[in-house]
Formats: C-alpha cells, sequence, structure tokens
C-alpha cells in the first residue's frame, strides 16, 4: 500500500464498477493489484455488486489510472468518475462539476450498457454451448445405445461439437486464467480452464492416437473420451453465471428504487410566476409549488397550502402524513392531495433521499468481519484444490497404471477441479450484506456497513437517552392545579398571557397548552424574565408572576397550600410552575416531556428479544425515573452529562456487553461513537446522524426493534450461505476424487460437478434474496 503524498492533498474516494470477477479469488486479485497502485490508500471489493471502492490520494494517482489497472487484471470497468482537484493558488479555478444527478444518471446508463453488452454476450455462449453439447451428451453418455457413436465417424463427430464449444465460449474462462497466471494466481476460471482443457486434449489425444490408450490385449477396443464432459462443464457454469447475474441485478433494487423516486424537473416560483427547471439549479431559499400526484423535488418546508404526503419511501409507513404550513418535506415523496408551496432547505446531495442513497451503498460496498473467513479461506483455496486434484491423478494412476487407468484418474482430476470452483464462498457475505441493508432502507432503518449490520446481530444491550428518544422532546403542558375558590381557566389564561413573551420551550408549551384548550389570552405589558426564577408581566393592570417556589417566597407570596401537588407532579416527572397575581397565589401549571406512543411497545419487544435495556439521561432523577416506570424501564442513570455517557457505555462493554447506544442529540454524538453499535434517532442532529452506525429513519425508536431483527436475520443468512458455500466444497471433492468409491461405489462425473458447482452460487444468492421479504 503506498500513502506517500498524502498530506499534500485530501484523500478522495472513488467507487467503479467491475465486470467479469467471478469469485473471491478475483476479490483478492484486483484489490492486491489496487493497493500496489502509487497513490491508493486503500481498497475494498463487493464481488456481489460488482463494485470496487477506492481511497486514494488525488495528486499521485486519479480514477482513470485505477480504472486501468483493474483492466491491466484481466476485468473490465464500463464507467469512470471525473473527480476535480482543487486548484494551486494562483491557478484558473475548475469548471464547475457536473450536477449530482447528472452523474448518477451517466454511471448507471453506462453501467447498465455494460451489464447488457455482458449479458447477451453470456446467453449467446450459452446458447451456443448447450446447442453443440446436447448432441454432444447424447452421443458420449449413450454407452452403446447407438452403435454408430462408437463407429470412427461417431467419435470424430464428437471432436467437432465439441472444439466450438471450447473454443468459443470456452475463451472467456481461458482468457482471464492467463491473466490470474500472469499476477501469480489462480482462480475459479483456472480451475474451469485446467477442467475442461484436461478433458478436451486428453480426448483429442485418444482419438487421434488410441494405441497409446489400449491394453496390450485390448487392441480392438476403442478409449473412453471425455469431449462430452468438457462441453457439459462449460454449459452448466455458463448456466450458473447467467442465472447468477440475474439475481445480482435484484441486490441494487432498493437503491435504483430510491434514484428512480427523484424528480427530473420542479415547478419554480418566481413570484407568483411559475417557471419549470431541472431540479438542478434549484438552491436553497427557491420556493416551488408541488401539486397533487407529483413528487417533491427537494427537502424544504411549507410555507402555503396543505395535503397528505406518502412519505412510505423514507419511513416505511404506509399511512400518508398531513402536511401544513411550517411542516418538513422531503424530495422524493409523493404529493397526494392538496397543492403545496415549499420553501426549499436542502438540495442534490445534501436531501434525505440522496444521503440514503450514499449510505446504502457504502453499506453494500463495505464487508461485515464474518467475510474474513470466507476470505482467509479462497487465498489458500485453489491451491490447495490444485493440490488435491493432482494427487488425485496421481493416486488413480498408482492404482491403476494401464491406459485404461490413465482414463480413469484424468476423469477424476477434471470432476475435482470443477466441483471445487469456490465461487459461492465470494458471494456468501456481500450477497447478504447487500440485501440486508436495502431491505433496511425500505423499512425506515439505514445501516451504514457490513460490520455495523453484523455487531447489531449480536446487541445484548441497549443503552437509550431520554429527551427526543424515548420522549415527544418538547414538553407539553399536563396539569393546572387552581388556589380555593379559582377557576382553572384563569389560572391557564394568566400563565399563559404571561408567558407569551417568552421563547423558552416550557413557555410555548404553557401557550399552547391554553390555546389549544379554548382560553383566551389578554395582552401582556412590562415583561420581565429573570433567568432560573420565573417571568413576570401586567395583565389587565395586576402584575403576574409564574415561576419557582424559592423565587415566590422570596416575594413574600406564600406557596405553602399547593406545595404537596408541586411534589406530587414532580415526582411523577413533570416541572410545576407556581402562578401568582399580585401577592397571591393562585394555582400552579406542570409539563412534562411525554413518552413518544410507540416507545413502551419498543422496550417491551427488545426485552422479548432477550436484551437488556437501561436509560442513560442528562434529566433530573425524578423526571427520568417517571419516565422510566411507565415504559418498564428499571435501569436508570439521570443527570449524566455528555462525558457520563461514554463512561457509561464504556463500563457496560468492560462486562463484556455487546452494547448499542441509542440517542439523537449533539451530547450524545460521543456515546454512539464509543458503542459497539450508535444507534441515531433520523429527526436529531446530523452530528448524531454521521456519527451513528444504524439511523431510524422514521424519526422514532419504533423500527430500533426491526433494525436489531434485520441484522440477526442477515446473519443468519450469512451463515446459512457460509454452509451451502463449503458443503458443495467439502462433501464433493472427495466423492469426486474417488475417497467413498471403495466402501459406497460413488463416484462423480465432471458434468454433474459441473452442475453441482453452478447450483451452489445461484442457492447462495436465492437465500440472500429471500431478506427481501423480511418484516
Amino acid at each position: 500500500m503506498h500513502d506517500g503524498g498524502m498530506a499534500a492533498h485530501a484523500a478522495q474516494k472513488v467507487e467503479l464498477p467491475v465486470q467479469g470477477m467471478t469469485c473471491a479469488s478475483c476479490v483478492g486479485r484486483v484489490e492486491r493489484v489496487l493497493k500496489a497502485e502509487p497513490g491508493v490508500a486503500g481498497a475494498e471489493v463487493n464481488l456481489a455488486l460488482g463494485q470496487a471502492t477506492v481511497e486514494f490520494d488525488p495528486g499521485a494517482t486519479g480514477p482513470e489510472a485505477i480504472a486501468e489497472a483493474i483492466r491491466g487484471a484481466g476485468y473490465d470497468v464500463p464507467w469512470v468518475p471525473t473527480v476535480e482537484v482543487a486548484p494551486a493558488a494562483g491557478h484558473e479555478a475548475l469548471p464547475e462539476a457536473k450536477p449530482a444527478r447528472a452523474r448518477a444518471e451517466e454511471r448507471a446508463t453506462a453501467i447498465a450498457a455494460a451489464e447488457a453488452r455482458e449479458d447477451r454476450g453470456l446467453r449467446r455462449d450459452f446458447v451456443v454451448a448447450v446447442l453443440f453439447s446436447l448432441p454432444l451428451l447424447l452421443l458420449g453418455m449413450s454407452h452403446g445405445l447407438f452403435p454408430w457413436t462408437e463407429t470412427s465417424a461417431g467419435r470424430w463427430t464428437q471432436l467437432a461439437l465439441a472444439t466450438p464449444v471450447v473454443l468459443g465460449p470456452g475463451r472467456r474462462f481461458a482468457r482471464l486464467a492467463w491473466k490470474a497466471l500472469l499476477h501469480r494466481t489462480a482462480d475459479m476460471n483456472t480451475l474451469v480452464t485446467m477442467g475442461t482443457t484436461a478433458a478436451y486434449a486428453y480426448s483429442v489425444v485418444a482419438l487421434a492416437a488410441p494405441r497409446l490408450f489400449r491394453g496390450e490385449h485390448a487392441d480392438h477396443v476403442a478409449p473412453h473420451l471425455y469431449f462430452e464432459a468438457a462441453g457439459a462443464i462449460l454449459s452448466f457454469v455458463l448456466l450458473g453465471k447467467v442465472l447468477e447475474t440475474r439475481a445480482r441485478r435484484h441486490l441494487a433494487d432498493a437503491v435504483r428504487g430510491l434514484v428512480a423516486l427523484q424528480p427530473k424537473t420542479a415547478r419554480r416560483l418566481r413570484g407568483e410566476v411559475e417557471e419549470d427547471v431541472d431540479v438542478d439549479v434549484l438552491a436553497p431559499g427557491d420556493r416551488v409549488r408541488v401539486k397533487p400526484a407529483e413528487r417533491l423535488p427537494a427537502d424544504g418546508v411549507v410555507e402555503e397550502g396543505g395535503s397528505a404526503v406518502d412519505e412510505s419511501m423514507l419511513t416505511g409507513e404506509s399511512m400518508p402524513v398531513d402536511k401544513a404550513p411550517g411542516a418538513r418535506v422531503y424530495g422524493g415523496t409523493l404529493n397526494q392531495s392538496g397543492v403545496l408551496t415549499v420553501r426549499v432547505t436542502r438540495v442534490g446531495e445534501g436531501t434525505a433521499l440522496a444521503r440514503i442513497v450514499e449510505a446504502v451503498e457504502e453499506a453494500q460496498g463495505s464487508r461485515a468481519p464474518i467475510a474474513r473467513l470466507a476470505d482467509v479461506v479462497a487465498s489458500w483455496f485453489v491451491p490447495v484444490v490444485l493440490a488435491i486434484a493432482t494427487v488425485t491423478l496421481v493416486a488413480w494412476l498408482f492404482v491403476d497404471p494401464t491406459p485404461a487407468g490413465l482414463a480413469v484418474a484424468v476423469e477424476r482430476f477434471v470432476a475435482v477441479l470443477v466441483i471445487a470452483c469456490p465461487c459461492a464462498l465470494g458471494l456468501a457475505t456481500p450477497a447478504a450484506v447487500a440485501v440486508g441493508t436495502g431491505r433496511g432502507a425500505e423499512l425506515g432503518v439505514l445501516v451504514k456497513g457490513g460490520e455495523a449490520l453484523e455487531a447489531a446481530s449480536r446487541v445484548d444491550t441497549v443503552l437509550v437517552d431520554k429527551t427526543g428518544t424515548l420522549t415527544e422532546g418538547k414538553p407539553e403542558l399536563t396539569d393546572v392545579v387552581v388556589a380555593e375558590g379559582i377557576a382553572e381557566s384563569r389560572v391557564l389564561a394568566l400563565a399563559a398571557a404571561a408567558e407569551r413573551a417568552s421563547e423558552h420551550p416550557v413557555a410555548r408549551a404553557v401557550v399552547a397548552g391554553a390555546k389549544a384548550r379554548g382560553v383566551a389570552l389578554e395582552e401582556a405589558k412590562d415583561f420581565r424574565a429573570l433567568v432560573g426564577r420565573g417571568v413576570e408581566a401586567k395583565i389587565g393592570g395586576a402584575l403576574v408572576r409564574v415561576g419557582s417556589a424559592s423565587w415566590l417566597a422570596e416575594l413574600g407570596i406564600a406557596t405553602a397550600p399547593l406545595e404537596a401537588d408541586a411534589v406530587r407532579l414532580a415526582e411523577q416527572g413533570r416541572t410545576p410552575f407556581f402562578v401568582a397575581e399580585q401577592e397571591k397565589l393562585v394555582g400552579l401549571v406542570a409539563v412534562a416531556d411525554r413518552p413518544t406512543r410507540e416507545a413502551k411497545d419498543t422496550i417491551a419487544e427488545l426485552r422479548r428479544m432477550g436484551i437488556e435495556v437501561a436509560m442513560v439521561t442528562g434529566d433530573r432523577e425524578e423526571a427520568a425515573r417517571a419516565v422510566a416506570r411507565d415504559l418498564g424501564i428499571t435501569r436508570v442513570l439521570a443527570g449524566v452529562r455528555p462525558e457520563g455517557k461514554v463512561d457509561a457505555v464504556t463500563a457496560e462493554r468492560e462486562r463484556g456487553r455487546v452494547v448499542a447506544m441509542v440517542g439523537d442529540g449533539i451530547n450524545d454524538a460521543p456515546a454512539l461513537a464509543g458503542a459497539h453499535v450508535g444507534v441515531a434517532i433520523g429527526t436529531g442532529t446530523d452530528i448524531a446522524v454521521a456519527t451513528s452506525d444504524v439511523a431510524l429513519l422514521r424519526g422514532g425508536i419504533a423500527g430500533l426493534a426491526t433494525a436489531l431483527r434485520l441484522a440477526r436475520a442477515t446473519l443468519h443468512t450469512i451463515r446459512q450461505n457460509l454452509f451451502w458455500a463449503f458443503v458443495y466444497n467439502v462433501v464433493g471433492i472427495p466423492i469426486a476424487a474417488g475417497l467413498l468409491y471403495r466402501w459406497t461405489g460413488w463416484l462423480l462425473s465432471p458434468v454433474v460437478a459441473s452442475a453441482a458447482m453452478s447450483l451452489s452460487s445461484v442457492s447462495v444468492l436465492t437465500n440472500s434474496l429471500r431478506l427481501r421479504r423480511f418484516r
């Protein structure tokens, strides 16, 4: 790996589509080539997605040079992005970069065209192989049913049928095997090429010089030919590739579907004049009009109008969300009923949709740690298989050194090479990660990579912030308690009128609560706020104070008649404020941050999953324990500062627990980063979402159980995939080598071996795609 000069330029990252990879060995070869390229700081290659993610120093190399290195390894790169480097001082600035959507469309078009070419080539080769191999199988495996097949003409006909298959469709494997040899490595193409070449070459020699393979007393017996094995091997491998290509297309359906939701044009307003413009020219502050059945062009805030908006692509919720002036809306969501005028706040790559697409693509391109098992196995698998095949050939020749024994030895050699192809091994992990993260995005759960997915599957302890995570995140008016002889509406009217000039969240809660109950508010004069004490203002000529008991006591106003009520409310997690008119106590109001509707169900679900839940909050003890009681949480750490939350995470990790930290605020970010899995509420601060490993896009904690269950399901699928990838080889190789023949009579023909090898890849992909049905 080369990293010299990284300080001179900020490292950049590029994602390149790579075509032609067939197995885990191909992935290893591409990664080795990339890491040997000067200026490349790191590289990850994903077989399932056909993609290389490369971090590089733009001062030392660039995307085109990186692509050439991949092509030099024998693989195709159908599209290379233009990465622009900031100019040095005194140099002319670079032209404006191509809009993000235009780049995405260009990339998608190039990849689609390359996929179409590859698909046409595979189908053509498969059709050619089948057309020639079917009659070849009929002739080669008739076993005397058709006497003509044993004649010289019949045997030469087999050569005529096999040659177009080996020299036509077989060339794609031979070309890549040669490239691998030049790089002093071996892969699936090496095994296929060696197997078909051995079967074909042996048969050509046996046909042209049959005496070399006849025994001393069997001059009249023609040696067996294996032309049908060569043709059938290539036919089955190509069938597997066709099915595999079709299945791979489904892996990125979630991302492609999300990208397609972004409209290409918007109806921008200049005053009240509408003009249709490309969405790429929109800027924050622009006003756009969105009519029914149209998708929102960008993120923004509703200024005028009301409608129901389908946000299922972001949240997974089927019910539309009512939008009124002041409500946030997101690009790609569907406006259903009314006309909306929206002020744009985020465009292009800054929108929620673009960030989701980017995160899902990064997640699908990353590796889970469990993939290292496959990497380690793949690194020695092909050389070991070649060794086993060679030992098998020599052993069978030792058992039977006659010319007839040579034919059997070659057949065993070919069968071992073919059954051992490690295609499924390389697909086992990335296929499941790709489908799992894509399905998560559809359900409103954004998982940022395979490592996060694997860690989430093992979580046994969840630490949850309170405010904004378990609760609504903003106070609401909950109680009004009155002194003797005072009406409730009077107390609320006085408190709300005095608080109306304040910007404090508690003040807004009191005012909103009064309005919701239909209380008319009088005009306040001479408003004054006293930090840590309360507020005062003149209402209808009378001086009204709203604040703490200690402040009113300093003013000589007795609060004793209602102090028992204040204590009771505080024990319930509510915050009481006394209300006095002139020098007389008239009542008190209380506010609280209520638990969300879904929090209790989520906590109960986590407990059913065997996960321990604890609350970690900076709020006071009484309020925290009151919310915890409502939600069924028994462990509470209250009054905890941000660094204390990190200490709580560290303590759990030292206990040997696998910890998920759930939060939504800037103060939660350090703890999110320190946990095995940081989970951010999607409506929280950008820094919390950026620091997290998992983002719950529905904006509430309801998606937490879904995220952890999806992670468990994905890891279960990966383990199943690895089992099926190994079982074909572990069971098939001994049978193909003939180790069980003495006791069972079992042998595996090269034809059956090639079918089983192709089936292993298809079974792994099909098993991964079952995750699309996860609920």
